[in-house]
């Protein structure tokens, strides 16, 4: 369990534990990266390891200067309790 890996060919952010692999899935329009799945195995809960490849995703959004749309409960919990990424959040589209 070191680094979270981004699989660009399956859309997510993956941090290999004990031979499980926990996640966060998004998709990309022109500008934004859609957040819409995040899960950890059973057997790894409680360890942080979400929180981990969803700050990586995050950074990586900054990074890219990417907008994000939380639509997976778990990475908008995880910015609500981050101030330092609710700049990144999308506007909500209008009409």
């Amino acid at each position: 369990m070191d680094t979270v890996v981004h699989n660009a060919a399956k859309q997510r952010f993956e941090l290999d534990a004990d031979g499980e692999i926990a996640f966060t899935e998004y998709r990309l329009s022109p500008g934004v990266m859609t957040f819409f799945h995040t899960l950890t195995p059973p057997a790894l809960r409680g360890r942080g390891l979400a929180a981990r490849v969803v700050q990586a995703a995050l950074e990586y959004a900054r990074a890219q200067q990417m907008k994000v749309v939380p639509h997976c409960w778990y990475v908008s919990e995880h910015i609500a309790a981050h101030p330092e990424f609710h700049d990144l959040v999308a506007p909500r589209s209008q009409g």
